[in-house]
C-alpha cells in the first residue's frame, strides 16, 4: 500500500514507530505537512496538491493532527476521503472527539459510564453547578486544553467557585467535573485499535498533582484491566466512530469511568511502559480494512 502520513513533525517517536513499521512490513509511506497542503474541491475529479505537486496514488491515511489544527486537519483528511483514500479515523469522528462538551454528551448517550459533569454559560448559577458536581473539590477543565494543560483543581467551595467565574467573566467556555477522590491521582490509558484493547498502562501523578498526564510529570507502569474496563474503552471508542483511541479511564466506586477519548494517541509512552507494538497493531489494521486503489467512496459528512 501508499500511505500518506499526515502530520507536522514526522520526527517525533510515535511518527518514526509508525512510518518504521509500515516499511518493515513491505508499505510506502509519506509523511505529509496537512497545513502545507490545499486543496481543489469539485464534484468531479476532487484534488490535493502538496508543494506544487498533486497527492495522488494513495491507499490509506493516519492522520495525526494536533488538537490546535483540528479545522485545517480535518479538512485536509475530508479530502483524501472524498477522493477514496481510506481513513484509520475518519474525519468526522476526530471531530467528535476533539469537542470535549460533544464527545460527553455522545458518551452518555451510549451509557457510558462518566463522572458527572456540568455545563453553563451563566455565572449566576455556579452554586447551582457545584451541588450537581456534588461539591467541590471539583475538576474545572477548559474545553480547548490538552495533555493536562487547562485543568484546575477546585479544592473548597471558594476557590472553586471564584475559578468559575473568572473564567466566565473572560468569556471561556469551561466543563465542571466530579472529582473522583478513590482514584488518587491515576487513571488508566487503554490504547484501542479496531475492537480490540491492545495495552494498557496506569499513570500516576507526580508528587502533589492530581493530573497523572506523563507530559504533566507522571509515571506508568504496565496494568491488566478487568472485562468491565476493556469493554467500556470499546464503548467509548464505537460511540466516537473511532477505529484507533487511546482512552482514559478512572477506577470508580461507581466502576470505570471514561474521562477522555484520544483520536491521535502517542505511542511512546504506552509502547514503553507495555513492550506492545501498538505500532505494529494500527498497521495490521490498515491491512485489513484498506483497499489498495480504490478509486471512489461515498464518504460521509
Amino acid at each position: 500500500m501508499k500511505i500518506a502520513l499526515l502530520t507536522r513533525n514526522p520526527k517525533l517517536y510515535s511518527h518514526q514507530r509508525i512510518m518504521e513499521t509500515a516499511v518493515a512490513r513491505g508499505h510506502e509511506i509519506v509523511p505529509i505537512d496537512y497545513l502545507r497542503c490545499y486543496m481543489n474541491i469539485t464534484s468531479k475529479r476532487p484534488e490535493l496538491r502538496y508543494n506544487g505537486q498533486k497527492l495522488e496514488g494513495f491507499d490509506a491515511v493516519i492522520p495525526r493532527i494536533a488538537a490546535s489544527h483540528t479545522f485545517y486537519g480535518t479538512a485536509v483528511l475530508r479530502q483524501f476521503e472524498v477522493m477514496g483514500v481510506y481513513p484509520l479515523n475518519e474525519s468526522v469522528a476526530i471531530g467528535r472527539s476533539r469537542d470535549k462538551l460533544r464527545s460527553l454528551q455522545l458518551l452518555a448517550r451510549a451509557g457510558v459510564g462518566l463522572p458527572v459533569t456540568a455545563f453553563a454559560n451563566d455565572a449566576g448559577v455556579t452554586d447551582d453547578i457545584l451541588k450537581i458536581v456534588g461539591g467541590a473539590p471539583v475538576v474545572i477543565k477548559l474545553l480547548e486544553g490538552t495533555q493536562g494543560i487547562g485543568v484546575v483543581l477546585g479544592e473548597t467551595p471558594l476557590s472553586a467557585k471564584s475559578v468559575i467565574e473568572a473564567f466566565h467573566s473572560a468569556d471561556v467556555a469551561i466543563l465542571v467535573q466530579e472529582f473522583i477522590k478513590e482514584a488518587e491521582a491515576r487513571d488508566i490509558r487503554a490504547f484501542v485499535v479496531g475492537r480490540k484493547v491492545v495495552a494498557a498502562m496506569e499513570r500516576r501523578g507526580a508528587e502533589g498533582e492530581f493530573r497523572s498526564n506523563l507530559h504533566r510529570g507522571g509515571s506508568s507502569t504496565r496494568v491488566d484491566i478487568t472485562a468491565a474496563e476493556k469493554a467500556m474503552a470499546l464503548k467509548a471508542t464505537q460511540a466516537m466512530g473511532l477505529n484507533v483511541a487511546g482512552v482514559d479511564l478512572l477506577r470508580s466506586q461507581r466502576g470505570p469511568m471514561v474521562v477522555e477519548v484520544n483520536s491521535s494517541p502517542g505511542l511512546e509512552g504506552i509502547e514503553q511502559t507495555t513492550g506492545k507494538d501498538v505500532a505494529k497493531a494500527m498497521v495490521e489494521f490498515l491491512e485489513r480494512h484498506a483497499k489498495p486503489h480504490r478509486t471512489k467512496t461515498r464518504g460521509r459528512g
